[in-house]
């Protein structure tokens, strides 16, 4: 058996700050239509799956952009009946996870006024 993990804590206001900033741009890069759409433009949502695609790459074994990982490629949708995250990967993450042999995924996602925290566990 393979057990993976990744964690990520993130300042909420550093991401709004990015949002500020650089708008539709950075949101269009780093986010799935899914998850602009789920999200309804919440900071809060947005910065707790920013820590999510992160932690996911720390379980993955690399970063974003390396084994050209993208920040799309990781997608962190919810089952419309639970509410519970669900995890999805695309294109070079799928590819990375094959090689390593994982095959399931769990993902938790938490959430305060001032930080968003991810905790992604692989198993193959």
């Amino acid at each position: 058996m393979i057990l993976r993990t990744g964690v990520d804590l993130i300042e909420i206001e550093r991401l709004r700050a990015t949002i500020d900033r650089h708008g539709n741009r950075f949101l269009q890069r780093v986010f799935t239509p899914i998850e602009l759409q789920l999200c309804a433009m919440r900071t809060e949502s947005l910065a707790v799956r920013f820590a999510a695609k992160e932690a996911t790459a720390k379980a993955l074994g690399t970063g974003i952009w390396r084994s050209g990982i993208g920040w799309t490629d990781i997608e962190v949708q919810r089952n419309l009946e639970t509410g519970e995250p669900l995890l999805k990967l695309h294109s070079a993450a799928q590819r990375q996870a094959e090689r390593l042999g994982l095959t399931t995924w769990s993902i938790s996602l938490s959430h305060g006024r001032s930080e968003a925290l991810a905790f992604v566990v692989a198993i193959g």
